[in-house]
Formats: C-alpha cells, sequence, structure tokens
C-alpha cells in the first residue's frame, strides 16, 4: 500500500514529536505548599508578603533540571483546616514540602500530619519550641524563632535592666501559654517574679481594657505581651491610651508590628528577631530585590524565613535529585541538616540535629522618631545572644530521636 506523502510527512512529524511531549510530561517537578494567615491577625507578619519571598527564593534559586511550583492557601488559625489542606496537599496536591504555617496550635496539627505521611515541613511562622521538642519529627524544621529564643533574649534582659515583676497579657492557645512558660522560667533563674496573668479568647479579642485594668492592679513593673500580630499592636495602643505605668515587654513583635504603631507610639520598646533588614550589606541587598513585591510591608524574621528555608530546600533537592528527595521527607530534611545554610538573610548557618537552625538573636529597642532616618529605619541594637547560646540546648527539648 503506497501512503500519500502528506500523510507519511504527517506521521514522522507525530513521530518525532512523541519524545518530547513524553519528556515534557515527566519532567522533573517540586512542589510547594505556603500554608498561612492572609486574613487574619497574623496577615501582615506572614501572609502574602511570606508567598512572595518564597517566590524570590525560587527565581534566585533558578534552573537546576527540575520545575518549581508553588501554591497558596489560608488556615484561617484553625488547626483542623491547616491539618485538612496539609493532607490534601499531601496526599493529592503533589506538594513535596509546606512553609510558613503561623499560629503554634495550626503548626503542631500540620507537623503530626507531616510526620504521619514522611513529607518535609519548614515551620517559619508558629513560634512552639515543641516543633523541636516534644512534637518533634525528622521530616520538620523549624526557622527563624521559637518561645524559648524569645523568652531568653527579651525577658532576662528586662529583668537585669529593673523588670523585676510582672503581669501576662497571654493569647489563650499553645503559642501564648508557652510563651508565658518558657518567659517565667527566665523570669525566675534572674530573680524576678509573676505577679499574675490574664489569657484571652483567641482569635477574635480586640478589647484588651478589662485585661490591662488588671495588669495595673497588679503593681508589676512590666507588662509582659505573650501574644503576637495585631493583638500586640492593639493591647500596645491601649495600654498607652489608658497611661498604663507598667513598662511593656512585646515577647514576640515584629518590624511590620512597630510600622503599623508607629514610632511615636512604639519608641523605646525592646524586641528580638533573628533578621533585621539593616543588620549588614547582604540583609540590605535582600530587602532591596524583594521590596519591588512588597513596597507596603517590609521584611521581617518570618520573611526572611520562609526566603531562606526555601532556598536551603531547593539546594538539598539539588544535591540529593528530585526522585530521592521525593522519597522521604526526612530523608530531604536529612540532607538539609547535612549541608550548612548560606543566604543573604542570616548567612552562614546550620540546622541542627532536632531540626532548629542554629543562628544569632538580637535584641532591638525601637528607636525614637528623632533618630529615625528614613523609612522602616526602626531598631537599634540593644544586645546579641550568640548562636550556641541563643537557643534551648539540645538534649533539654526532649526530641525522642535525640540521642544522649
Amino acid at each position: 500500500m503506497t501512503l500519500p506523502r502528506r500523510a507519511v510527512l504527517g506521521g514522522a512529524v507525530a513521530a518525532a514529536s512523541l519524545p518530547l511531549a513524553h519528556a515534557r510530561a515527566q519532567a522533573a517537578k517540586i512542589r510547594i505548599g505556603v500554608l498561612n494567615d492572609q486574613s487574619g491577625p497574623y496577615r501582615n507578619t506572614g501572609g502574602v508578603t511570606s508567598v512572595a519571598c518564597v517566590k524570590q527564593a525560587v527565581q534566585e534559586f533558578g534552573a537546576h533540571g527540575f520545575e518549581v511550583d508553588v501554591i497558596t492557601a489560608d488556615h484561617q488559625n484553625k488547626p483542623d483546616i491547616g491539618a485538612g489542606i496539609a493532607r490534601q496537599w499531601y496526599d493529592t496536591g503533589g506538594v513535596d514540602m509546606i512553609i510558613d504555617v503561623p499560629t503554634s496550635s495550626v503548626g503542631l496539627a500540620v507537623g503530626a500530619v507531616a510526620k504521619a505521611k514522611d513529607k518535609a515541613y519548614v515551620n517559619v511562622g508558629a513560634a512552639t519550641a515543641d516543633l523541636t521538642g516534644k512534637q518533634c519529627a525528622p521530616c520538620i524544621v523549624h526557622w527563624s524563632y521559637d518561645t524559648y529564643m524569645l523568652a531568653k533574649s527579651t525577658g532576662a534582659a528586662t529583668v537585669k535592666s529593673g523588670g523585676t515583676t510582672w503581669y501576662f497579657l497571654t493569647a489563650d492557645y499553645v503559642f501564648g501559654h508557652q510563651l508565658q512558660r518558657d518567659t517565667t522560667a527566665f523570669i525566675e533563674a534572674a530573680g524576678g517574679k509573676v505577679l499574675g496573668a490574664s489569657r484571652y479568647p483567641f482569635p477574635g479579642t480586640t478589647d484588651f481594657s478589662a485585661f490591662l485594668l488588671q495588669a495595673q492592679a497588679s503593681g508589676a513593673k512590666v507588662l509582659g505581651l505573650a501574644n503576637a500580630g495585631n493583638d500586640t499592636v492593639n493591647s500596645i495602643k491601649q495600654a498607652k491610651e489608658f497611661g498604663l505605668s507598667a513598662r511593656i515587654a512585646a515577647m514576640l513583635m515584629f518590624i511590620t508590628d512597630v510600622h503599623a504603631l508607629g514610632l511615636h507610639t512604639a519608641q523605646g520598646l525592646t524586641l528580638t528577631e533573628s533578621f533585621y533588614w539593616d543588620l549588614n550589606d547582604r540583609t540590605r541587598a535582600f530587602t532591596r530585590r524583594i521590596l519591588p513585591k512588597t513596597p507596603n510591608n517590609w521584611p521581617n524574621m518570618i520573611h526572611a524565613g520562609c526566603y531562606a528555608g526555601t532556598l536551603h530546600f531547593l539546594k538539598a533537592v539539588a544535591d540529593l535529585g528530585v526522585a530521592e528527595a521525593k522519597k522521604s521527607g526526612a530523608g530531604i530534611v536529612s540532607r538539609m541538616k547535612a549541608m550548612p545554610t548560606d543566604d543573604d538573610c542570616f548567612g552562614r548557618a546550620h540546622v541542627r540535629e532536632d531540626g532548629l537552625l542554629i543562628v544569632p538573636s538580637y535584641l532591638f529597642q525601637v528607636k525614637t522618631p528623632a533618630e529615625s532616618k528614613g523609612p522602616w529605619d526602626y531598631y537599634k541594637t540593644a544586645q546579641v545572644t550568640p548562636a550556641d547560646e541563643a537557643w534551648r540546648p539540645l538534649h533539654e527539648g526532649g526530641c525522642y530521636f535525640i540521642k544522649s
């Protein structure tokens, strides 16, 4: 049988295209899921700016023989919603690593899903130290900060400077409880005393007046804020309006919160972060690159951690190979621990055996309006805690796979 010339050519073209089409269909791909609060009290401390920082890391990582997709979702600060999204992403969404996940109750719920499914999980937004302690897993990395680091830096320094009696205003969920617990330990170790505490419902509380009156009545020298995000901003504003005499110790506060307050209100406050945009040439370089995408929300340590954590994960994938990286969350995290980190936000560092990134912590004091020389020029360094002193000792966390 003789075929027409057009049919022969058409068949040849189709046959020639099959390997290319097959190659495209089988192209190696890594998918990253950014799970955080995009509509509630933590939308500015993480939110869409965290997403932009993850995408910035992907862009800068470039082509290494595999594609990278980024998807996002809002967990609404609800553990069941966060765990449900994580389960769907890992099971049917093709997600290889979940990152960010503020709100400690949600962060721990997602950690349990990641552990059960042996999938990589880089938490940045949640503060709970249990992620590398009692609820650790070989597939979990914790970046940027935790309750122990915050308590040691801000709490201990406040007592040493005369803040010997405390009253806590505490968000009533696992993060607030742990931050109050860890700070109390450092207060008492330094010779201070906690006179009382008020726990308020989270999320949803906007009026802190009754709690602030209780703090005033206690006679404490320090009001310790074991909260974050908009709750911190609102409680500080209301404390200033009431003329609260106690010194305010914001146990978890970000530069985005300082911006929301304004320097007139925030001046003199002390807080701890592991990143500040104006620390050095590398942090300034990163900030210049990300600002065109987030011009009204300059990066804090959560945003920086989302960038750096994503970059290090992708480096480990390239080193291990996509096929191997996708087999096991514990496997890819093991490679992340074996490789030193190096990025413009935190410099050279390492991920410890329990999954904790080990970097210095910085106690900052908020500048006065007269001291600030430009946009977001808000911090001056009061104290630096070296990396090997800033974090809970490895064998004190209770992580099950850390052998003494």
